[in-house]
């Protein structure tokens, strides 16, 4: 009986043969997608385990091993809002530990690179950069030790009394594998907010499947009345319904299996280029792109069985009853129960505003729960709106072709939203995509900085550490000031005495002193009252991302030789904001000061700006991959329905109904579940982006700009443009041949 199957389902002529492929394409664009998003999440685990050992030093960490100790500091530099992260190293004997990536320790005056690192020192001007590292190169670090092929990595040797005397070093038995118990300002990994990017890449895996499931569902439905036809012929011929279940279950197999395969291989060519797409803000090593052996053989198993099973249940009436094919009759109406699960989503939901799940794990299960049942109750709760509106308007029309559609959308309201369902659920992750996005960038944009904050450098200790020692080197400051593009230059003054400061203020540190004849240099800061020398400025001040020029600071109670004379807090240099003005200044304040960070507006809103570029790039993914899927299963959903009518049209065209009228029929039974549905699913992508953003991140949700109700407008456009395109097949399917009995 199997060969008989293989031999039925493929010699079945030219439609059957097209039938196969279309179900076999189908099937390889669902399974190319399905471990192209299995192999990303493996990818991000994979990518945040080679950066672990950046958090060797955090405080934390409490393993320890009869060797050498290791003087351990990481810190982290920027470029042109590019990070870098730097390890400073001192052995003390020769048995400490070796960072992954390194043949051995770097000597002083010697340090490692990432082939990134080495790349970008080679093509950018050593004062904007390279003369930050004291040393020479003497290896590239290797793949093992860098989360991406885009990491900027470097392990300096320096000597055990210079990584002492720095803030924040400790001396280490054991490199890091695992992340520390408490995750101190010594956590450097760019990969520690790995779960947060699985439970956005589930989201996006289930934005992609589900389209893809109802394609091969829709594909697979092709020409299913002249199978039905034809197995109910074998019935009737004595074929039993064991035998018939498993010729349907074979065929279909058949089609998911070399689906399967081709998706497998669609999976492999495109390996290279998904590995190029910066998830999570940087590319993946290719070979991090690997599927487990369980998730292949799931899937390779998965696929076919579920389309056995599927065929199983969709030919259930030829297996009870050979004649159940010829006797049509109205289907039972969808339950009352069918809203439910998108109810179910949406209470979900809600119910997570104001309890939000301490653990990452357990936001996953919330919000993707919550989101995989809201787009499972569309689907679901789909047919029953359908065949409400349709009820209102047949109620509502007296015109014959509207009323037709009404009619027949009311009493087979099922089969008119299958056809529509993929842009339904589309449409409705691109309101929830846009939406969450939107907000999320509206509340952050502000660390771009305005343009006078952008052009400055800032260097020094941060509010609440101590002050860096000695006055500021004559040098450095003719140095800065050489520098082409400079601007401006002021020196903030450690305040040990609190001048200035006010008794209410609750704040642990007092505000800065600045000469006023420096502040003149930077009036991004703010100014002095008419006739001051000190003024006392909020040294937060000094790292805002707004402009303060219009602030008049209060006086500070000190002459300014005074000031002079108290430690320097940090130093303010301000430049023409080109590239090479502000890096070049960076690096000779990083020279002069190696124990303290040089910051930019641009650094401090790059992680979270990268953060949001990734989401963006994840969003783009589903709309360019959603909506080309979702309207060829609307085409090939609509193309299967004329199929399956042509006899009735076809008897209608006989009896006198114009192709006109006919061809309304079917732009309306169309048209009206697509703008039902499209209604929806906004309203929904709506409401389920404003209770997980009210949720998660504590702000109220941002109406998209226009550029989302345009894509929304084009989108429903473009739908009705391939309703449209395939009207003129009812001329050619609907001839007086296709009216006899077959």
């Amino acid at each position: 009986m199997i060969p008989f199957a293989f031999r039925l389902a493929v010699s079945g002529g030219r439609h059957a043969l097209a039938r196969l492929v279309m179900i076999i394409a189908a099937v390889a664009i669902g399974v190319g997608l399905l471990l192209s998003t299995l192999a990303s999440l493996g990818a991000v685990d994979r990518s945040n385990a080679r950066q672990l050992w950046y958090n060797t030093g955090a405080a934390s960490r409490t393993e320890t091993a009869s060797v050498d100790p290791l003087w351990w500091r990481a810190h982290r530099d920027f470029y042109d809002g590019r990070s870098l992260i730097e390890v400073d190293v001192a052995a003390t004997g020769p048995t400490s530990p070796v960072p992954p990536g390194l043949r051995r320790l770097p000597a002083p005056g010697e340090y490692y690179v990432s082939p990134a690192f080495a790349t970008l020192l080679r093509e950018t001007p050593a004062a904007q950069l390279g003369d930050r590292i004291p040393g020479r190169m003497v290896g590239r670090i290797g793949n093992a030790a860098l989360a991406s092929p885009d990491s900027l990595v470097a392990v300096i040797g320096r000597t055990p009394a210079e990584v002492k005397a720095a803030p924040g070093a400790r001396a280490v038995t054991t490199i890091a594998g695992t992340l520390p118990p408490a995750c101190d300002d010594a956590c450097l990994g760019e990969g520690v907010r790995g779960d947060a990017m699985t439970l956005i890449l589930s989201v996006v895996a289930a934005a992609l499947i589900f389209p893809v499931l109802i394609f091969v569902g829709t594909a697979t439905r092709l020409s299913a009345a002249t199978r039905e036809q034809r197995y109910a012929a074998m019935r009737l011929v004595g074929a039993t319904p064991g035998q018939i279940s498993l010729i349907a279950a074979v065929e279909s197999a058949l089609a998911a299996a070399a689906g399967t395969a081709a998706g497998f291989g669609l999976y492999l060519a495109l390996r290279p280029v998904l590995a190029t797409v910066p998830f999570t803000g940087s590319r993946f090593f290719a070979e991090d792109l690997t599927l487990t052996a369980s998730q292949a053989l799931g899937v390779a198993l998965g696929v076919p069985v579920a389309a056995a099973i599927a065929a199983r249940i969709a030919l259930r009436r030829v297996i009870i009853s050979p004649l159940g094919v010829t006797r049509r009759v109205t289907p039972r109406p969808p339950r009352a129960w069918r809203p439910v699960p998108l109810l179910a989503g949406l209470g979900e939901l809600a119910f997570f505003v104001d309890r939000r799940p301490a653990t990452t794990n357990g936001q996953t299960a919330a919000y993707l729960g919550g989101f995989l049942l809201v787009m499972l109750g569309l689907v679901v709760g789909g047919p029953w709106l359908t065949m409400a509106a349709a009820r209102v308007v047949a109620r509502r029309t007296s015109r014959p072709a509207t009323l037709i559609a009404a009619r027949r959308l009311a009493d087979d309201p099922k089969a008119g939203f299958r056809s529509v369902s993929g842009l339904v659920l589309a449409l409705f992750v691109t309101t929830a995509t846009v939406s969450v996005i939107g907000t999320i960038n509206h509340n952050r944009g502000v660390l771009s900085g305005d343009p006078q904050t952008r052009v400055a450098v800032v260097d020094g200790a941060q509010p609440g550490d101590p002050p860096m020692t000695g006055a500021v080197p004559d040098r450095l400051l003719a140095d800065i000031r050489a520098v082409p593009g400079f601007r401006g230059l002021g020196i903030v003054h450690a305040n040990p005495h609190r001048i200035g400061m006010d008794p209410a203020d609750p704040r642990p540190w007092a505000p800065g002193l600045v000469v006023c004849t420096d502040l003149v240099q930077i009036p991004v800061i703010g100014r002095c009252p008419p006739g001051v020398g000190v003024a006392a400025v909020p040294l937060f001040t000094f790292l805002d991302v707004q402009s303060n020029s219009t602030r008049q600071w209060p006086s500070a109670a000190i002459s300014r030789e005074q000031a002079a004379t108290l430690p320097v807090q940090m130093l303010y240099v301000t430049t023409d904001g080109s590239t090479a003005a502000m890096e070049q200044s960076r690096t000779l304040l990083t020279r002069t000061y190696p124990n303290y960070m040089a910051r930019t507006v641009n650094d401090w809103g790059s992680q979270q700006q990268r953060e949001l570029a990734s989401w963006r790039q994840l969003a783009n993914v589903v709309l360019l991959t959603t909506l080309p899927i979702a309207g060829a299963s609307l085409a090939v959903s609509i193309v299967a329905g004329l199929s399956e009518r042509r006899r009735p049209f076809a008897i209608l065209r006989l009896t006198g109904a114009p192709l006109r009228l006919l061809q309304r029929v079917i732009g309306l039974e169309s048209a009206l579940p697509l703008l039902a549905g499209a209604a929806l699913a906004i309203g929904t992508g709506f409401a389920a982006a404003a209770m997980f953003l009210k949720s998660q991140m504590k702000c109220d949700l941002i109406l998209p700009g226009e550029a989302y109700y345009t894509l929304v407008v084009l989108g429903l456009a473009a739908a009705l443009g391939i309703i449209t395109s395939t009207l003129p097949l009812l001329k050619w399917i609907t001839g007086p041949e296709a009216a006899r009995n077959s």
